[in-house]
């Protein structure tokens, strides 16, 4: 039980990366800090959930090693990014091509070269043994072009324009790109002369994947922000399991800052209720909720609309021979938007001798879940898929917010004095965007309270910039 009288400088609400990153940087300045969170641990929706030796993560957040948070966020020393294989395996009209921005010393560079080398990359022979379509399988989009057979991407020169853009978009300075013309993703793309098949063959799958929109909805400049990140570095996992990136966070504030089981009932700019350990006075309060909790603390917060996300794991003796790969379907022929054989991207995420495939259902499940996405899997990888094992099925209606035009990247984090709020619905819906907004809140909070004086204020306040 906690003492009602306990006083601190800041309390904060909410345990997920946001809060975390903000109370790190607030008790790295002196800031005393309290950390309550409703749940029995650490991390909101970056959990982890362990079966039979598996690690198997609720919503199965991508990383990028070009996030520039996760090399800026103190605390995060520690964490290991286990990288796919450079690029995306694309999956379209039963073959499987690879595609993308390699990372490492090729860089943007090697994007170019790798896209110049698959347009002239003779035809890929078919998958071993490809399974026919089921009658009653989940029927392709009609409004969804198809690239013609072979060039999931478009013709050779599409493709050459593919990579350029790509190492375009890398070296281009953030600034630059928040500065562009904003429109929905799918009509930006289309305005900027990308041909259809590149969009649907490629960017559509992929940013499905980094953005959970398949139907390119997001704000163009989401949009670019994550094909910037994709082309500048690799995609990646944290080693462990989603929940080592929040715990890592806990684990370095002073021992009690963090209390867990603790739910909050109403915020003020000087004081905070809980349902069962009383109140807790202090100087200022940081609502660091996902959006829906924050708009029932704070009457008035816009609560945005939300992708769902599903993630099917399964467990086999018989792993596909994809390697460390990322996998997207770009004809959208089933309900999974992406797979992965994760314990060859992270061997912790598996006991020994066995393999744990994680794959992402994006939008409204079908009624028959696993049949679905077993019989899609098959297609997949080419592969039965009949004698895998179901270990878990993880449904988020409300995983990551919707960035749809206007969307302002910089919402603020500052309410009133003494009454702050951060989260992926202030910033990007990204792990990105949830470290980034509570490294704004923090300097919001320091700058307000004056604790560590105005020097390393401003700054803490030219650094979240």
């Amino acid at each position: 039980m906690l003492e009602p009288a306990y006083q601190a400088d800041v309390v904060v609400v909410g345990a997920g990366v946001a809060g975390l990153t903000a109370a790190h940087r607030l008790s790295s300045a002196g800031v005393t800090i309290a950390v309550l969170e409703a749940a029995p641990c650490v991390g909101g929706r970056m959990s982890t959930e362990k079966v039979d030796g598996f690690r198997l993560d609720r919503i199965g957040q991508l990383l990028s090693t070009s996030y520039p948070e996760l090399g800026r966020t103190p605390g995060l020393d520690a964490l290991v990014l286990r990288p796919f294989a450079p690029g995306v395996l694309l999956h379209s009209d039963g073959h499987r091509r690879r595609a993308g921005a390699p990372a490492g010393g090729g860089g943007a560079r090697g994007a170019l070269h790798a896209v110049r080398a698959l347009a002239s990359a003779p035809r890929p022979a078919p998958l071993p043994r490809p399974l026919p379509r089921p009658r009653n399988g989940t029927p392709r989009p009609s409004s969804v072009p198809r690239a013609r057979t072979g060039a999931p991407l478009g013709t050779p020169v599409d493709q050459a324009r593919l990579g350029a853009a790509l190492t375009r978009i890398a070296h281009t300075p953030v600034e630059r790109l928040l500065s562009r013309p904003e429109a929905p993703a799918a009509l930006a793309l289309a305005a900027r002369g990308v041909p259809a098949r590149t969009i649907d063959g490629f960017l559509r799958p992929l940013l499905a994947a980094l953005l959970c929109d398949p139907d390119l909805t997001t704000s163009s400049r989401c949009a670019d922000l994550a094909l910037h990140s994709f082309a500048s570095g690799r995609l990646c996992l944290p080693e462990g399991g989603a929940e080592v990136l929040p715990e890592l966070l806990a684990r370095t504030l002073p021992p009690g800052t963090v209390r867990t089981g603790v739910r909050v009932t109403s915020v003020a700019t000087n004081s905070v209720t809980t349902a069962e350990h009383g109140e807790f006075r202090c100087r200022a309060v940081l609502v660091a909720t996902d959006a829906r909790s924050a708009a029932e603390l704070l009457p008035g917060l816009r609560v945005p609309d939300f992708h769902p996300v599903t993630v099917v794991h399964h467990a086999t003796d018989e792993p596909p021979e994809t390697g460390a790969a990322l996998l997207l379907d770009a004809d959208r022929g089933g309900p999974v938007a992406h797979t992965a054989v994760v314990s060859r991207v992270d061997p912790s995420r598996a006991p020994e001798g066995r393999a744990l495939v994680s794959s992402t259902v994006l939008g409204t499940p079908p009624a028959d879940l696993d049949t679905a996405v077993r019989t899609h899997l098959a297609r997949l990888y080419g592969t039965s898929t009949a004698r895998w094992e179901t270990l878990a099925v993880h449904h988020t209606a409300e995983a990551v917010p919707a960035m749809r035009p206007p969307h302002d990247l910089r919402r603020p984090v500052r309410l009133l004095a003494g009454l702050y709020v951060c989260g992926d619905h202030r910033d990007t819906g990204t792990v990105q965007g949830a470290l980034h907004s509570g490294r704004r809140a923090s300097a919001a909070i320091l700058a307000d309270l004056g604790a560590a004086g105005s020097m390393h204020a401003a700054e803490q306040l030219r650094s979240a910039a």
